[in-house]
């Protein structure tokens, strides 16, 4: 198809093409049997279906089926709701969704002005940990998967040092050391 039918089929054609359109019809048989076939197909698109067929109102159903949906509707959703609880009991109470350990982080710093904690389990981005009062301790509650973890904590923003109460240690890419922490299930 001549993308020059196209646009005029479509009525898409200023002046001027429509007289590029006029002079190559005139000019070239095929071109002016090809567009009229497509003109023909889309006179065929645009008519209106016949709808004399089609009941003005949908037929009833029998009286004895209306009854009978009517009882089975809530049989069908009571059986779909104890299904659904069922399943999800299953895969709750067999699986379960994250298995996590709550952890505390405590440090004795109290020359520190600001301490972070960083590791494997925080992609070793810097988490704030905070001043317990004036006592020079500093804390932070996280969630940590059960396994194995290497963390450190900065002081003043440049200092790392490991968990003074950790004697699992390695050292690091870069010249210091991490902490080596395994949390385990309990039995």
């Amino acid at each position: 198809m001549d993308y020059l039918a196209s646009m005029y089929i479509d009525n898409e054609l200023n002046l001027e093409e429509k007289i590029r359109f006029v002079d190559r019809i005139q000019s070239d048989p095929p071109f002016f049997q090809d567009t009229r076939e497509l003109l023909l197909q889309e006179k065929l698109i645009c008519i209106a279906p016949d709808t004399s067929m089609i009941p003005e109102h949908p037929p009833r159903a029998a009286a004895f089926s209306g009854w009978l949906i009517k009882f089975l509707k809530p049989v069908i959703f009571a059986t779909g709701g104890f299904a659904l609880a069922g399943l999800l009991l299953f895969v709750f109470a067999t699986n379960p969704v994250n298995p996590i350990s709550f952890n505390r982080f405590v440090i004795y710093e109290p020359a520190a002005s600001q301490i972070e904690l960083v590791g494997s389990f925080t992609d070793w981005k810097r988490t704030a940990m905070m001043p317990i009062g004036n006592s020079g301790y500093w804390e932070l509650h996280l969630e940590l998967p059960f396994g194995e973890h290497r963390f450190a904590y900065i002081l003043d923003g440049s200092k790392q040092i490991t968990d003074p109460t950790l004697p699992v240690r390695e050292k690091d890419d870069f010249g210091g050391e991490n902490s080596i922490l395994t949390v385990v299930k309990p039995i």
